[in-house]
């Protein structure tokens, strides 16, 4: 999507401090860090949120949550716990238009979070 940020950093046109990267995802940690682990994990291809995948991204979203394992055993956040999360639209708290996967660990986790 041409004005998506989430696009632009996928393709290499804006820089970020990478975490993980493949063919199909990105990592990278979160330029206002909300934790002391939060890392994004996106998709390289456009997809706005979770409501918009189809079924022929069933490996992609599988992935994604491989990804986010992957990264809390590598960031030594797996066996105190972390947090994933995805947003929805801006009363979820969305702010990309682009899905996305917050990977958060390093301290407690309050509930409710919002």
């Amino acid at each position: 999507m041409e004005n998506c940020l989430f696009c632009k950093i996928a393709a290499g046109e804006i820089p970020c401090n990478k975490a993980y990267e493949d063919d199909a995802v990105l990592a990278f940690h979160d330029i206002a860090p909300q934790a002391p682990v939060h890392v994004l994990i996106i998709p390289k291809k456009h997809v706005g949120d979770v409501t918009a995948l189809v079924p022929d991204d069933a490996a992609l979203w599988f992935h994604m949550a491989e990804v986010a394992n992957k990264l809390a055993k590598e960031l030594k956040v797996d066996e105190k716990g972390f947090r994933i999360v995805t947003n929805v639209g801006a009363d979820g708290g969305q702010s990309v238009n682009h899905l996305h996967l917050h990977l958060l660990g390093g301290r407690s986790m309050k509930w409710p979070p919002g």
